[in-house]
């Protein structure tokens, strides 16, 4: 949606890629063998950055559903463009809040469609009993955690709202299913800005290893080119006010907020944390940061779109 390169992205070379995730990809290359399918949440408000091709690489091998995590975060047109995307692919994709329990419900009615041959086959030979293995992925701070304990009904896994909470793997049973939980993992290298700034905007990735002020104002300069009138009316800014160059537009609002030091300056990184904050908890309204893109196959989400 936005054709400009984010400047924090040009200063930076954004690489987090911590041991525990190499560990993370082998245990997946080992791990889906043994599974019936995979369940890859996506976040809803950047479905294609959140896609990790690693990921897709290895979960090509067997059936696979995605789930569209915090669509409750998300515009809910954009989100059924999505929907409408995947399905037109061939892929299974379901929209869900994984804090609501009728999002847990709607990724099991799904996964047992997406896996209906094998579980027929199963009824056939007597084992209609055997419960369906799963593994569930995705790139950190997705929401696999508190997917996990809502899908269980129970909190069996630690959640947080930051990336890296969970480090190694467990499994997860109820009546049904067993599901793997793999820890969250990104790739090793972002050669798109633009993923790279999206995953940053939701907290995929650390903060402290980015410029909290620069993450602020591409944040505002992406959303209120795609939402103005929800900036606008957050911040009670006026048409002129809205115009303004991003860094101007932080300092207006911060004097807004009141966030001054000494002298009547504005706080501009208490200003730039309580923006990403107030984003990140949707009290700016649902946003979501991307659309689809015009093409016909899922394999072109592993591209590189600054093409």
């Amino acid at each position: 949606m936005n054709n400009q390169e984010p400047r924090f992205a040009n200063q930076l070379n954004i690489q987090w890629f911590p041991g525990h995730m190499t560990k993370t990809l082998r245990m997946m290359e080992q791990e889906i063998q043994h599974v019936d399918a995979s369940l890859v949440l996506l976040d809803a408000r950047i479905p294609l950055s959140s896609l990790n091709p690693e990921i897709e690489r290895i979960t090509a091998r067997k059936p696979k559903l995605y789930a569209l995590n915090k669509a409750d975060l998300a515009d809910p047109a954009v989100t059924e463009e999505w929907i409408k995307y995947f399905h037109a692919a061939d892929a299974g994709c379901v929209a869900i809040s994984a804090k609501q329990k009728g999002g847990a419900k709607a990724v099991q009615t799904a996964i047992e469609k997406e896996l209906s041959g094998l579980l027929a086959r199963r009824q056939n030979r007597g084992m209609g009993g055997a419960k369906t293995q799963v593994m569930l992925c995705g790139i950190p701070n997705v929401g696999k955690s508190t997917f996990i304990n809502t899908f269980a009904g129970s909190a069996r896994a630690k959640a947080a709202d930051r990336p890296g909470v969970t480090k190694g793997k467990q499994w997860v049973s109820t009546e049904k299913f067993d599901l793997l939980d793999m820890p969250g993992v990104l790739w090793k290298k972002f050669d798109s800005k633009t993923i790279a700034s999206n995953l940053a905007f939701i907290g995929s990735i650390k903060d402290d290893i980015l410029d909290v002020e620069e993450l602020a104002m591409n944040l505002l300069d992406e959303v209120r080119r795609n939402y103005p009138e929800l900036v606008a009316q957050r911040y009670k800014l006026d048409a002129e006010t809205l115009a303004l160059p991003p860094y101007e537009l932080m300092e207006a609002i911060g004097r807004k907020r009141g966030l001054l030091v000494r002298g009547g300056e504005v706080n501009t990184e208490r200003c730039a944390i309580m923006l990403v904050d107030e984003f990140r908890a949707c009290k700016w309204g649902r946003i979501s940061l991307e659309r689809p893109p015009q093409r016909d196959d899922l394999a072109d989400f592993a591209e590189d779109d600054d093409e």
